[in-house]
């Protein structure tokens, strides 16, 4: 009984620590596979580098730029085959793999966009289309997005798996997703300098929505201390990426989007500009690269420490079984043997009735391990995920409210859409909140930042994702529809300002507030010269809505839009 007691607690010691090692394993597994995936993503991105630089040559690609091709290409295959036949160091590493259907559609979209940058690549510079080099591009872009598909697997699959874990992969993705939209900025433009076009509409409303990307997650990234200073390896990272990248590339980048903004002249060939802007990305992907060395190498000692702990429990376990062993064997030989026969003796003498001894032995141990910790840590990761939906929801320009700030609304509206000159038509909607100076006057600033907020939030809510929204100054807000007709955006602007003005806003201090706003609606065509005439136009109906007497749409009359 004494042996089966000890059995059970000795097993009731090792199982936990056992539990521990495999789980720190498995942990280190999952995330060097992990690495895999993030380093497959970023030879995808970088792929696009040389290509970007073949179709962009003055001749036909050089014996060099076919050679580098080449060689990324092939980095990039061999990346993808080391995740769908990765070396397991055990049998738990692989319970979950990559679904091959994934890698399937990653490998035939591949090899079709690599077929459209070779096509492109070969022909003449003077047949080589802006539309046939932005084809080839976004092809390369899509063999991207389809495999974040993979990633997205990958980082739910470990997030569940272990919530110890999750912190570190979610920043992982972010400084993949860091690197990706980093070179991704670059190739939107890289059409028109291959081309020697002038930028389109497209180009600058793409880019600007990645410039946007870029900053909030280096928001999230660059503004954590902890991350910086985790490790020696990681320290000096974020200084460098901002005076590199955020600094050299992106001046550099700036510059060129003024040139094609200007005209097709650039100042540099998108060889040149591939080149140079490469080398403002390696910051980027050192600091990926390093933080997963820094978490890898603490999985390691995670994994090192459960299992010296284990091995020193099985020790000192087996040790005291062998100890309870001897002394059980020296009582019974020595104590118990002689005295069990001293009294069959006297029971058989006397009753002849055999009389069962009691031996029981009380053992107390419990194992509980982290769980108040873990506990602690899932409800944090949960804050933190929150928190970080939503500031990836919010737009980046305009501090305040998330919307497109007036100077990029300005680039968008004189922008020409079409590739043959022509201007697209549009209409614009001013709003002008009703009696916004008496709010700060009677609420102050805090309770006026609020309701702008607010406002904000409900016009982007009743809005579709091909519409710009923008705060256009103050308290005015401007809304930019493309393709509507000047009638039904009319009737859209009054449902907006229906819905602002049954709206009730709350503040602080628990005063309700319902706000109304005069809306101004004008159609007419985008460009470099009737953008101001639009906004007129608009400004004109919008005055006539707060002088007859304020929460009304108006809209635009044809003389008003044609006044010079």
């Amino acid at each position: 009984m004494a042996v089966v007691c000890t059995g059970i607690l000795a097993a009731s010691i090792i199982m936990p620590s056992y539990g521990d090692y495999w789980l720190a394993r498995r942990n280190l597994d999952r995330v060097q596979r992990y690495r895999l995936v993030l380093d497959a993503a970023n030879r995808l991105s970088a792929e696009r580098g040389p290509s970007n630089a073949v179709m962009g040559i003055m001749d036909l690609p050089t014996d060099d730029a076919k050679r580098q091709l080449v060689q990324f290409r092939a980095a990039s295959d061999a990346a993808i085959e080391a995740i769908a036949n990765p070396i397991a160091p055990n049998r738990e590493s692989i319970d979950h793999p990559i679904p091959l259907r994934f890698l399937e559609q990653t490998n035939t979209q591949l090899k079709s966009a690599r077929a459209e940058v070779d096509r492109v690549a070969n022909l003449p510079l003077g047949q080589r289309r802006l539309e046939d080099v932005q084809l080839a591009i976004e092809g390369m872009f899509a063999v991207v997005d389809n495999f974040q598909s993979i990633v997205a697997w990958n980082v739910d699959d470990l997030v569940d798996a272990d919530d110890g874990i999750a912190a570190s992969v979610l920043i992982g993705h972010m400084l993949s997703d860091l690197r990706e939209y980093g070179g991704r900025i670059a190739s939107q433009i890289m059409a028109p300098i291959a081309t020697r076009h002038p930028l389109e509409r497209k180009h600058l409303i793409d880019s600007s929505r990645t410039r946007g990307r870029l900053n909030e997650l280096w928001r999230l990234v660059g503004g954590q201390d902890a991350i910086f200073r985790s490790d020696a390896r990681l320290i000096g990272k974020r200084e460098e990426i901002e005076r590199v990248f955020f600094g050299e590339g992106l001046e550099m980048f700036d510059a060129l989007v003024t040139e094609g903004r200007n005209s097709g002249n650039y100042s540099l060939t998108a060889e040149e500009f591939t080149r140079r802007f490469v080398k403002t990305l390696q910051p980027l992907e050192s600091l990926r690269s390093e933080f997963l060395n820094v978490k890898i190498d603490e999985l390691m000692q995670t994994r090192d420490r459960a299992l010296r702990t284990l091995l020193m429990v099985i020790a000192i376990t087996t040790a005291i079984l062998v100890i309870l062993a001897s002394l059980v064997r020296m009582v019974h030989r020595s104590v118990l043997s002689p005295l069990l026969q001293a009294r069959d003796e006297v029971i058989g003498l006397a009753e002849d009735q055999p009389v069962q001894l009691g031996n029981p032995a009380q053992y107390a141990g419990e194992m509980r391990r982290l769980f108040d910790a873990i506990q602690i840590l899932r409800g944090k990761l949960r804050e933190r995920a929150r928190l970080t939906d939503k500031l990836k929801e919010q737009a980046e320009t305009d501090g305040l409210t998330g919307l497109f700030n007036r100077r990029t609304l300005d680039l968008i509206g004189q922008s020409k859409a079409k590739a043959d000159g022509q201007a697209e038509t549009a209409c614009l909607v001013l709003i002008d909140i009703d009696y916004f100076k008496l709010v700060n006057d009677t609420y102050g600033h805090q309770a006026g930042d609020q309701v702008l907020r607010e406002v904000a939030a409900l016009f982007r809510s009743m809005l579709r994702p091909t519409d710009v929204i923008a705060r256009f100054g103050g308290e005015e807000f401007a809304v930019l529809l493309s393709g509507d007709l000047l009638s039904d955006v009319v009737m859209r602007a009054r449902r907006l300002r229906l819905a602002l003005q049954r709206h009730e806003i709350v503040l602080a201090d628990g005063a309700r507030l319902n706000m109304t706003a005069s809306f101004g609606v004008a159609s007419g065509p985008l460009g470099a010269e009737e953008w101001p005439r639009l906004i007129k136009a608009a400004d004109i109906a919008l005055y006539r809505a707060k002088s007859e007497g304020r929460n009304r749409v108006r809209f635009a009359a044809g003389t008003e839009l044609d006044e010079p």
